[in-house]
């Protein structure tokens, strides 16, 4: 039977988990713990990954990263040889560590970021022995649970420095204060209520996201030439613009100036047309093209985009000057 598709391309999010061979502990103590961020953290450097949130449970872990350089596998294959190699030293062992290969969910970043990383960081108080434990308890238990990116989130003395805060911060109006106590309260939220999982989401096909974005995937990626071991959309992708490079060659087409078009009014198309190219292109999160754009809030990006994606259906004309203008940033690209 064929392995299902591992679909990678340079700036996806993904969420990744591997459990225990026969579900056993793969961390028995806090040794193990700090061999696992050791290898973690080196192996985050030499392959160029950005780690958004982890947590460490007695026989499996959660990550949830960003991979600029779409090189997932290699990333995982590097960093999981590593802390066996180093846990079955240890622990005077041979063999597997692992439950088969890692488990990995393509993530809709601009709409569910948020979600997968909640649903990481609230894993500690889900096990059986606190289903029934009144509230306060269950939060009390997840701000004592070490092995965890989230303490980081509400406290910049808490945070390792291999973990990048920002990401998903910048969904919460930034990594500041008013961002982090946000993220504090969105964490309480998901205990106070019964919040329904969103990996479930991705059972089957394995994309967390919405329809427009698994759309994009299917046809970026699902294909009958996504069976080949090189899939030629990542090779495309890898050849795209830095999003200053972008900005620049957009306004250069358009024959005006950056700071013209980054700081027209809210409902300006061309702005709204430069925003689509970004994220299309570029690979980038919506709070990273407001910041690109003139400062503004995410929500104004994806309701801009959403405008922009509206009119492009109803409007001919508009489609085809869209289109004219992604050919020729394509083109350029391709110089590059």
């Amino acid at each position: 039977m064929a392995r299902p598709l591992r679909i990678q391309y340079p700036g996806a999010y993904y969420h990744v988990t591997c459990r225990g061979n026969e579900k056993k502990e793969i961390f028995l103590g806090d040794k193990d713990h700090k061999n696992f961020l050791e290898k973690l953290s080196l192996s985050l450097d030499i392959y160029s990954v950005s780690l958004l949130t982890y947590v460490c449970m007695p026989n499996h872990f959660h990550l949830l990263v960003n991979i600029p350089e779409g090189n997932l596998s290699e990333f995982m294959r590097h960093f999981n040889i590593s802390y066996t190699s180093a846990f079955n030293r240890r622990h005077h062992r041979v063999g597997n560590l692992y439950q088969g290969r890692y488990k990995a969910f393509l993530i809709d970043a601009d709409n569910y970021l948020l979600e997968v990383s909640r649903y990481i960081h609230l894993n500690p108080f889900r096990i059986k022995a606190f289903s029934k434990k009144p509230i306060r308890e269950k939060w009390d238990e997840l701000l004592k649970h070490k092995p965890s990116s989230l303490l980081g989130y509400f406290s910049v003395k808490e945070r390792k420095d291999f973990v990048n805060y920002k990401t998903v911060l910048d969904y919460m109006g930034g990594d500041n204060l008013k961002g982090r106590q946000g993220y504090r309260q969105f964490i309480k939220l998901g205990i106070d209520r019964e919040i329904e999982n969103p990996l479930e989401l991705g059972k089957g096909h394995g994309i967390v996201g919405e329809d427009d974005f698994i759309q994009w995937i299917k046809e970026k990626f699902i294909s009958k030439e996504a069976s080949k071991r090189e899939q030629p959309a990542l090779k495309e992708l890898r050849k795209k613009f830095k999003p200053e490079d972008l900005i620049i060659h957009f306004a250069h087409l358009l024959r005006k100036g950056k700071e013209d078009i980054c700081r027209r009014g809210k409902k300006s198309l061309e702005r709204a047309m430069l925003m689509e190219l970004l994220y299309r292109f570029c690979q980038i999160t919506q709070p990273e093209i407001g910041r690109l754009v003139g400062g503004i809030d995410y929500s104004a990006v994806s309701q801009a985009r959403k405008r922009l994606q509206i009119r492009l259906e109803q409007e001919p004309k508009l489609k085809r000057r869209f289109d004219k203008l992604s050919d020729q940033l394509l083109q350029l690209s391709r110089g590059i």
